[in-house]
């Protein structure tokens, strides 16, 4: 009887808890070169704060980089356009320093160090994986992560003066979900 009591309360509290334990979308890029090599991959989590970046590249030459958020899901090499413009849902000007940004595919530059590799992380609260939501990674038609030739200068609209795209992803949700 008490064994039955505990199981219920147990159950109980679980389904009032659910939410909090609902697994997040698996979502990540695999980033490759105008030559179609992998040169690493990007991971999206979910936060409370925004969607949170996991960055790791290997084999570029060593410097700073754009990297946005493009508004298609197509990598079509070896110019990389069919990914579109900067994701950009709201009509914002491009740029986190612009009065009139910034454009949600909008993310902060990248340093690959001597050796050719890149691992960051950061969060953008520009962005969601939530699916019904207008600024969602996930949404009809995909998005890609483009990384470009030049740092962003935060400011000029439309690109920041980020020059020629040399990788790209297409932002995509894993078939299994994750924890």
């Amino acid at each position: 009887m008490i064994y039955a009591l505990c199981l219920a309360v147990m159950v109980n509290i679980l389904s009032l808890t659910a939410p909090v334990f609902a697994r997040q979308p698996r979502v990540r890029a695999d980033v490759k070169d105008p030559g179609g090599v992998d040169i690493g991959s990007v991971f999206f989590t979910q936060t409370e704060k925004g969607v949170r970046l996991n960055i790791s590249l290997i084999g570029m030459p060593p410097g700073n980089y754009a990297i946005h958020i493009h508004e298609n899901g197509s990598c079509i090499p070896p110019d990389f356009t069919s990914a579109g413009a900067h994701f950009n849902p709201s009509g914002k000007e491009h740029g986190f320093m612009n009065p009139e940004g910034a454009h949600a595919g909008d993310l902060p530059n990248i340093t690959v160090d001597e050796g050719g590799s890149c691992t960051a992380e950061f969060t953008t609260h520009l962005l969601t994986l939530e699916k019904a939501k207008n600024n969602s990674l996930l949404k009809e038609g995909k998005t890609a992560i483009v990384i470009h030739k030049n740092p962003d200068d935060y400011v000029s609209d439309p690109a920041g003066s980020a020059g020629d795209r040399l990788a790209c992803g297409v932002i995509e949700e894993e078939n299994e979900p994750g924890p």
